[in-house]
């Protein structure tokens, strides 16, 4: 079986949304295993705790433009 080739992400051109993905990653020192091994590497727990902060920092940021 071969092994499905990972596309390299650029940082720079990112949606704003999946911008701020890679930032919390960062953030909690996830990012290098990210870029590594795909965000499939991380353990739900690690995975649910970039979901949570992304979450509140969309909220906000929504209360600060609204």
């Amino acid at each position: 079986m071969s092994k499905k080739k990972e596309k390299k992400i650029d940082l720079k051109n990112l949606e704003p949304e999946e911008k701020l993905k890679y930032e919390v990653a960062e953030e909690l020192g996830l990012l290098d295993r990210v870029l590594a091994d795909g965000w499939k590497s991380l353990t739900s727990k690690e995975t649910g705790r970039i979901g949570g902060i992304v979450t509140k920092k969309k909220r906000v940021k929504n209360r600060q433009d609204g």
